[in-house]
């Protein structure tokens, strides 16, 4: 099937090819590296083809009228930017996930904030960079990512149709680019996934592989992504939804993430190529069921 193509660690995303499959960890790890171990070995057992973090440098991102307003976190009450720099992870830490990635042959990647972030990111040697739909008006930093010459992956949650275009125009659809549509509620409601977006981007965009970045509860709307044809999924994963931290109650356990890959690849095995066929299997029914003339 004819489309554009983009090469991730010999992976080619594109229609007509499996769906790439990427368990966002985000900071869903409350800033343990075993958490983060647990949920990318968990990735990888379900068959993930990725997993992704979240970047930031805190004193750049986090606004500094907020940056002393107090809040209940794991580690106890403490002022905001605290709490942003207690839940980063650090070389030593990323270098361990490094490590660990690549023992279990899967893909890692960051979300990054802020331009020292991609600079960060380099020593790793990243398959690509996703921008946060947060990211989509940061031109400077798209750009930054762009510069790098990895695949881009840009999500376009709260974000209007011009925002979207002036994004895209301003780092181009020559190669490597992605789009995934998404809305950015935590957790979604499902008459706001207005998933019939994905299609409009295909008709936008047909120089660029168009993907899903759900936020939603449950795996319906995930698996009808694919079937209007997303070449690339995105959900968060968590050990338990309970746990304490913002994403978490919009991401998928390990369990579900396993189902969800499941089906996903059900749905590519049955979904053919358009083409109408007799079938082998139906020679015997049509023989007994068809009256002769």
């Amino acid at each position: 099937m004819s489309g554009p193509k983009v090469n991730i660690r010999g992976r080619t995303i594109g229609d007509g090819e499996p769906a790439y499959l990427i368990a966002e960890i985000g900071i869903n790890h409350n800033g343990s590296v075993e958490i983060a171990k647990r949920l990318i070995e968990g990735a990888k057992r379900a068959g993930a083809d990725a997993v992704k973090f979240q970047k930031r440098t805190p004193e750049l991102c986090v606004p500094q009228d907020q940056w002393r307003i107090e809040r209940d976190t794991p580690w106890g009450r403490m002022s905001y930017i605290d709490y942003r720099r207690k839940i980063e992870l650090g070389r030593p830490e990323y270098a361990h996930i490094d490590r660990y990635c690549r023992t279990l042959g899967i893909d890692w990647t960051a979300s990054c904030w802020d331009e020292a972030s991609v600079d960060f990111m380099q020593q790793f040697d990243p398959p690509f960079y996703k921008m946060a739909s947060a990211s989509l008006t940061d031109l400077p930093l798209l750009n930054k990512a762009r510069a790098t010459g990895r695949p881009v992956m840009l999500s376009t949650g709260m974000s209007t149709l011009d925002e979207i275009t002036a994004a895209v125009n301003a780092i181009g659809t020559a190669a490597n680019l992605l789009i995934a549509h998404s809305t950015s509620t935590y957790p979604c409601g499902l008459d706001e996934l207005n998933l019939r977006m994905i299609q409009t981007l295909k008709g936008m965009y047909p120089e660029a592989p168009i993907g899903y970045s759900g936020h939603e509860v449950g795996l319906a709307p995930s698996l009808a992504a694919v079937a209007l044809g997303a070449t690339f999924i995105e959900r968060h994963i968590t050990l338990d939804r309970a746990m304490w931290g913002t994403d978490q109650a919009a991401s998928v356990e390990i369990g579900g993430f396993e189902r969800l890959v499941r089906n996903i690849r059900d749905i590519e095995t049955s979904m053919g190529d358009g083409v109408k066929r007799l079938y082998e299997s139906e020679l015997g029914p049509r023989r007994k069921l068809r009256r002769a003339r």
